[in-house]
């Protein structure tokens, strides 16, 4: 039995000031829904929902008809003329039974940028992912041109990000709004997320909300995992690949009754081939085996909500040397949870008048959110001769209260605690003192937005007190003004703080045989960033073409500057003496030119220097420039996909050779890498296949001195490009969707 469209439309605004509708859609389960496409009905006239759900669009003087479709949900229409009150608009859609012949029961737009949000973000949801061989979170962003990925050294497997041309550790990393993947994890914690478990991602450019803490320097990454109220009764997805890797994600979701839902995700993987393409005897990828097991709940009863989730895992990888020589590994324990309470006030009091025809333009509710989150990891590792302990817990409760005042105002304030501990221990002196350290930070925090037509502005602070740095601000401002109906503007300045966990952070250093100098007392990272976006979308022979241009400024006060100049065998740690900016523009196109196919052009620009030894210089190992092509086809009935990715990364400087023996360039090249992958959907299950690094570019000789791996030369630092060339992969998704009813 096919579900029926639901739609509940209410008045929210009385104005109708430039002749526009707008409203939001959502699901059963009122979570917004991205990605539906809103026409006038017989015309190409019409807008996309943006993150939020929220669209708005312009009236039509000859068509009363809205038509709302989306392939995850059952398609229907509106009469708006039936309508009062037409300013604002809530639409909720009901899930299709089956997708004849389409296997992907939630697929929607792939990357969606936010039109009414203060903040420049981006959405890549599942849809997105599944364009590329998406394993872990790392590989989740090959399709995207903001965020970058690379190893961190030719040995241990590592990776870091790269926002706006600064490091992963400026990035403030949340997982379902919570700070995650700081300290140990930072290393190897992309891969600690496996692909298959996330609904989406959130990458916001600049400084962010007061409200998730103080850390985001460059912006803020938010994983939201699946969620039991929405999952899949059962999915599978299977993968392998030509390197040896071997996955399996496996996922059930349980709807217990009305109020209560649980969901177990699994996920297992191994790469279990010793790859030696370049004959170097070192393997080009560790082998990596890692288990992961979650159990999630959700609960909601009235106004309020429950939701619960604990977590396991497993790693182990090893490299070096293919004949054991010198040998590295890394094991790794880690377990977490979280649970997140929330209140609703005034919720049943709307809904009544709302049943009852009544309409309240100034109805004020708020609502009231506890969380709690606690880590703990464990990490032993081997590099060669040298042996590191790390072991991290971390304790965090942040408490938010959020209330609306009339249509305009909106506050946000609470409070935030933050209890770090990291002990350290590496078996080489090379250190000046034990970096073990335990961190107390309590904080409050307060925010305010204002809205009204065609301006959003936001100004909050924080205050923080740290037991081991002493106390400190952070102020934050954003704004957003469309100056045209289809032209935003968009403009943010804030400061951000983080603490310098240097060993922690940068334990893959130590595959090197670089002497570690660490300064003593080490003093906070902060640092003002200030942004600047222009958001067009440009009616094209009736197509809308996404034009963005955006420019940030990062300029830090302090900063932790990793010296790998001064000397080629050595690398300094010691807090900054100068000045240290990143300066990043770009600029980036979207269009969907004929159906069916869609298309990305972007391009974009860094300058990132840093003070070292007293000059002012280009910061090592950062492309200067990207450029970035994306290409999707799907069939009329979706039966196939086509996604083709070209990215050309720009050359860099490399860190100072020795003059003596210079055994490395002062620079490195320019190289573009290719992606493909083609998908065949079927109505349960589909199957896809692709390769990567098409052309088989890999970084000649990325390790330094390789036949001494004891010597004082030996250096796998020096990474700027692909480890491994060529790489085929095969893949299975299957799921068995939720129930009606």
């Amino acid at each position: 039995m096919k579900k029926q469209l639901i739609l509940l439309l209410y008045l929210f605004f009385v104005t109708n000031i430039f002749a526009q509708i707008s409203g939001y859609v959502k699901d059963k389960s009122m979570q917004a829904v991205p990605g539906v496409n809103i026409r006038w009905a017989g015309t190409n006239e019409g807008t996309v929902s943006d993150a939020d759900g929220h669209f708005r669009l312009n009236t039509s003087e000859d068509n009363n008809i809205l038509i709302f479709s989306n392939v995850a949900y059952n398609p229907d229409s509106i009469d708006i003329s039936k309508i009062e009150k037409q300013d604002r608009m809530e639409v909720i859609l009901d899930d299709a039974i089956s997708l004849s012949e389409v296997t992907i029961t939630k697929q929607r737009l792939g990357k969606i940028k936010s039109r009414t949000a203060v903040f420049n973000v981006e959405t890549l949801n599942t849809h997105e992912l599944r364009k590329a061989a998406c394993c872990n979170l790392s590989e989740s962003f090959e399709t995207n041109a903001s965020v970058d990925v690379s190893y961190s050294d030719a040995a241990t497997g590592a990776k870091q990000i790269k926002l706006l041309g600064l490091s992963g550790t400026y990035v403030q990393m949340l997982t379902e709004n919570i700070p995650n993947l700081r300290g140990l994890s930072a290393a190897y914690g992309m891969g600690y997320i496996p692909g298959p478990w996330m609904e989406s991602i959130q990458i916001s450019k600049g400084t962010a909300s007061v409200k998730n803490g103080y850390e985001a320097i460059a912006g803020q990454i938010n994983v939201e995992y699946k969620k039991p109220q929405n999952s899949d009764k059962v999915s599978l997805n299977l993968f392998t690949s030509s390197t040896g890797r071997t996955e399996v994600n496996a996922d059930a979701a349980v709807k217990l009754n009305e109020k209560l839902a649980t969901s177990v995700l699994l996920h297992a993987s191994d790469e279990f081939l010793t790859l030696d393409e370049n004959k170097d005897g070192y393997m080009d990828l560790p082998m990596v085996k890692q288990y992961n097991l979650a159990n999630r709940w959700y609960y909601k009863n009235n106004g309020y909500i429950l939701q619960a989730f604990v977590r396991g895992l497993s790693e182990k990888r090893t490299g070096g040397r293919t004949d054991d020589s010198y040998k590295i590994g890394v094991n790794t324990e880690r377990y977490e949870f979280f649970v997140k309470n929330g209140f609703l006030f005034g919720e049943d009091e709307a809904k009544h008048n709302h049943e009852a025809g009544e309409e309240h333009e100034h109805h004020n509710q708020s609502s009231l959110g506890i969380i709690l989150n606690g880590t703990i990891q464990n990490q032993n590792a081997r590099y060669g001769l040298k042996n590191y302990d790390g072991h991290q817990n971390n304790l965090y409760a942040n408490l938010i209260y959020d209330a609306s005042f009339g249509e305009y105002h909106k506050i946000s304030t609470g409070a935030s605690f933050n209890a770090d501990a990291i002990d350290e221990k590496l078996a080489v002196n090379i250190l000046p003192e034990n970096l073990s350290r335990t961190e107390y930070v309590p904080g409050i925090f307060a925010e305010y937005t204002f809205t009204r037509k065609a301006l959003t502005a936001m100004a909050g602070f924080r205050a923080d007190h740290n037991s081991v740095y002493g106390t400190f601000i952070t102020p934050r401002f954003h704004i957003r003004y469309n100056i045209l109906d289809h032209v935003h503007l968009r403009a943010s300045a804030g400061k951000g703080y983080r603490s310098p966990n240097v060993l922690a952070e940068n334990n893959f250093l130590l595959a090197s045989n670089r002497k570690l100098n660490i300064a003593p007392d080490l003093k906070m990272e902060n640092a003002w960033n200030y942004g600047f976006t222009v958001h067009g979308f440009i009616p094209v022979f009736g197509k809308e073409l996404s034009l963005m241009g955006e420019w940030f400024y990062t300029d830090f006060n302090n900063q932790v500057v990793i010296d790998m100049d001064t000397d080629p065998h050595a690398v300094n740690f010691s807090n900054l003496q100068g000045r240290s900016y990143a300066s990043s523009f770009q600029i980036e196109a979207n269009i969907e030119p004929v159906k069916g196919l869609t298309v990305t052009l972007a391009h974009r620009m860094n300058d990132v220097k840093t003070t070292i030894n007293e000059n002012l210089r280009e910061k090592p190992l950062t492309n200067r420039t990207k450029s970035l092509m994306t290409l999707s086809y799907q069939s009329p009935l979706r039966k196939w996909q086509y996604d083709f990715t070209t990215q050309f990364n720009g050359g860099g400087r490399l860190p100072d050779p020795d003059s003596n023996r210079p055994l490395w360039e002062r620079e490195f090249k320019p190289f573009t890498i290719m992606n493909a992958q083609i998908t065949r959907n079927f109505k349960t299950w589909s199957v896809y296949g692709g390769a990567e690094n098409i052309t088989g570019f890999v970084q000649k000789n990325p390790i330094i001195d390789i036949q001494n791996p004891f010597g004082t030369d030996f250096d796998a630092s020096m990474v700027w490009g692909p480890m491994h060339g060529r790489t085929f992969y095969l893949g299975f998704r299957w799921a068995l969707a939720k129930s009606s009813n």
